[in-house]
């Protein structure tokens, strides 16, 4: 078979749908589409399909990054929906439901429904996969995209891993198979509370690590922020359910770190400048982007105290987002709590 077979056979097979188009619903796209697959973005208006169709460029959400001649854009659900054997929702958590709900009649049975987004939904405290099942039905199979996965990286072409997690390993592979590239490695994981899990609540410790930054608390104290968040992050994951190893895989460890660490973190940018004395209503309004760690933050405290655990960094932070707290009372709180053995809570 000759290579130009090839990918007209692999693109048959992996027709694919990307739902929302910011930063990394674009690069996820990108991502696709340069792998041969037939990938559609799913766009808002026809004006902006009509922008990103001309400029080959997504210059509000991804600058600098050209767009696959592949690539094809669509505001049109059942064009964008056609065909697709894969579709990823890649949309801010909180309208996660609206988007699946309107969408749902151009889904086809059998179709693999991926949740891209990390967060939890406020209210409901249902995590992404669960709003799509419940939205899409039983005839269309549900999936989590998660890991260490900025997007800005991906999209210049720069190694990166990420994990899929479904219930049914079948799901994984498949989703596995849509994504995975020489730039791209994708593991799989049934541990899907976990995986979601993970996503979800890494970003309030990337948010207190960059408020640890704009205090200039110190590489010691940073360190010990993340070792102990990824401890509370898994007591909570063992009280719903959770596989604890999760947490020191790629969508725990690796993504904690990264969103921590990077200049690309959204959730760190925000913590470093509430620590300057920031109204996080206004930091809000001037990023452009969803922080999806300010509503997790909510979410977390809730299921914490429905579970009975201790999760003092969240508890902290939540005060200081809608509390009012200063951060600098919060690092002294969590400093003088009483002494604790390392492991407590942690043998499931």
């Amino acid at each position: 078979m000759t290579n130009s077979a090839l990918s007209t056979q692999h693109s048959a097979l992996h027709r694919v749908a990307v739902i929302g188009s910011g930063a990394w619903g674009t690069t996820l796209a990108v991502s696709l589409a340069r792998t041969g697959r037939a990938v559609t973005l799913y766009c808002r208006s026809a004006a902006e399909c009509d922008t990103l169709r001309v400029e080959r460029e997504n210059k509000r959400k991804l600058p600098g990054i050209k767009l696959p001649p592949a690539l094809q854009f669509s505001s049109d659900p059942a064009t964008a929906l056609d065909g697709a054997v894969v579709v990823f929702f890649v949309v801010p958590s909180q309208s996660m439901r609206a988007n699946a709900q309107a969408l749902a009649p151009y889904i086809a049975a059998g179709t693999i429904a991926v949740s891209a987004a990390k967060g939890l939904e406020l209210g409901t405290r249902l995590r992404m996969t669960e709003i799509l099942a419940a939205e899409l039905g039983d005839e269309v199979a549900v999936a989590a995209l998660s890991g260490p996965n900025l997007a800005q990286e991906i999209a210049e072409g720069r190694a990166a891993t990420t994990v899929v997690a479904a219930s049914d390993s079948a799901i994984a592979v498949q989703v596995q198979d849509a994504l995975i590239s020489s730039r791209l490695r994708v593991y799989t994981n049934t541990d899907l509370i976990g995986v979601e899990l993970c996503g979800a609540l890494k970003n309030i410790i990337a948010l207190s690590a960059g408020i640890a930054d704009g205090l200039e608390a110190g590489d010691n104290a940073k360190s010990a922020l993340i070792t102990r968040g990824l401890a509370e992050m898994a007591r909570l994951g063992i009280a719903a359910g959770a596989n604890l190893f999760t947490f020191a895989g790629l969508a725990g460890l690796g993504d904690v770190i990264a969103t921590c660490a990077s200049r690309y973190s959204r959730n760190r940018f925000l913590g470093q400048e509430l620590a300057k004395g920031r109204a996080l209503d206004e930091v809000l309004a001037a990023m452009g982007h969803v922080a999806e760690g300010v509503t997790t933050t909510q979410v977390a405290v809730e299921m914490a105290r429905a579970y009975n655990i201790e999760m003092p960094i969240t508890e902290q932070l939540h005060a200081v987002l809608f509390a009012g707290k200063s951060p600098l009372a919060a690092l002294d709180d969590l400093m003088t709590r009483d002494r604790k053995d390392e492991m407590s809570n942690l043998q499931g």
